[in-house]
């Protein structure tokens, strides 16, 4: 499998998980100002969105979108037990939780990434990202994990977004829970190897 992928961007939570998986993959970086990936092919030929991450599976098969992949990727090794068993409601909660994070918490962050973004654009997704983190702080005051004492991919994938405060100042240090919770995963060996794979460390 071929994992396309930017240092540090939402690529990372698919590159994490198939390090706690035990699954092997091809790295291959891609440029997101020149859309190029590191061999020089022109990434928008792969995905014509021209955003990570994209897996190319060993028959062909291509998959987009951070939430799909993560899942597709835990689902190869159920022992692991990365996601709840399909059909049921524990499962339903995890796609509850993708989705709260990919709509809530990660494209809030995007218009505080963005240099052509207006400051009221910026301070309104700040403002929501706040009530956000907020929320989730609280419901991880009360578990260790979003599903309880499960960890899945969702932590992974809320691990990635919070990883990104410091680069635009969302101090995570204002709740406790949160930076607890971060420092959890982020010591977990499979996160290290992959931001280490990064050059994230």
């Amino acid at each position: 499998m071929k994992l396309y992928y930017s240092p540090g961007a939402c690529s990372l939570s698919p590159h994490i998980v198939a390090c706690e998986a035990g699954l092997p993959i091809e790295l291959i970086k891609v440029d997101l100002e020149t859309k190029l990936t590191e061999t020089g092919e022109d990434f928008q030929k792969i995905n014509p969105h021209g955003y990570v991450p994209t897996l190319i599976l060993d028959d062909g098969n291509k998959l987009t979108e951070g939430p799909a992949i993560v899942q597709y990727l835990a689902d190869r090794v159920p022992d692991k037990k990365l996601v709840p068993e399909a059909g049921t409601i524990e499962r339903y909660h995890l796609q509850q939780w993708l989705n709260f994070v990919a709509t809530e918490i990660h494209k809030n962050f995007s218009p505080l990434f963005d240099a052509s973004a207006s400051q009221s654009s910026k301070d309104s997704a700040k403002e929501k990202l706040i009530l956000r983190l907020g929320a989730v702080a609280e419901h991880l005051s009360e578990q260790p994990y979003l599903l309880g004492q499960a960890f899945s991919v969702a932590d992974i994938y809320l691990f990635v977004t919070l990883s990104w405060g410091h680069y635009v100042n969302v101090d995570i240090s204002q709740w406790p829970a949160l930076t607890r919770y971060y420092e959890k995963i982020s010591a977990r060996p499979a996160v290290q190897q992959a931001l280490r794979e990064e050059g994230l460390i």
